[in-house]
């Protein structure tokens, strides 16, 4: 599924138009997501899920197409776990 239909499934559920349940669903839903990422907050939305940032260390690594060993920066990334609702569904 991709944003398109996701937004024809809201507009269906709704009553309102394509365009504004893309618009809801991107600028709504998804910035707000990634505006308290940012931050470093967790957002949990009940019976779906928890989006969390999770620290990754620093770390050795190989060049794949040398082979020599180098050395991978630390980072953070976005995690998602699934709430016991939606794993109940699958």
């Amino acid at each position: 599924m991709n944003i398109s239909e996701l937004a024809k499934g809201v507009a269906a559920s709704t009553g309102s138009s394509e365009a504004d349940a893309k618009k809801a669903i991107t600028a709504a839903v998804f910035d707000q997501i990634a505006a308290a990422a940012a931050k470093g907050d967790e957002v949990s939305i009940p019976g779906f899920g928890k989006f969390a940032v999770k620290d990754r260390p620093e770390r050795q690594g190989r060049n794949p197409a040398t082979g020599e060993a180098m050395t991978i920066a630390a980072s953070k990334k976005v995690a998602f776990t699934a709430a016991k609702g939606l794993k109940d569904k699958l």
